[in-house]
């Protein structure tokens, strides 16, 4: 019987108790937080471009693709 008892007034003073104040970064209500400086980067910045080109003459890609003649 003591045992629930016990139980039971942990319970209850535990359900009293407020949550934990965990504060991780500056509160966004003060006015004197410090605000890191913003700068400009456009959207496009490191993108490659990607336009089309002229397509290169067919025997040439065929000769760096085929099988060397001599070989095995």
């Amino acid at each position: 019987m003591k045992p629930v008892l016990l139980m039971a007034a942990a319970v209850i003073l535990s359900a009293c108790s407020g949550p934990p104040a965990i504060e991780s970064a500056a509160n966004p209500s003060d006015a004197g937080s410090p605000v890191p400086t913003l700068r400009y980067v456009p959207v496009t910045a490191g993108t490659v471009d990607y336009r089309p080109v002229d397509p290169k003459p067919w025997t040439e890609r065929n000769e760096r693709v085929a099988p060397k003649t001599g070989g095995e």
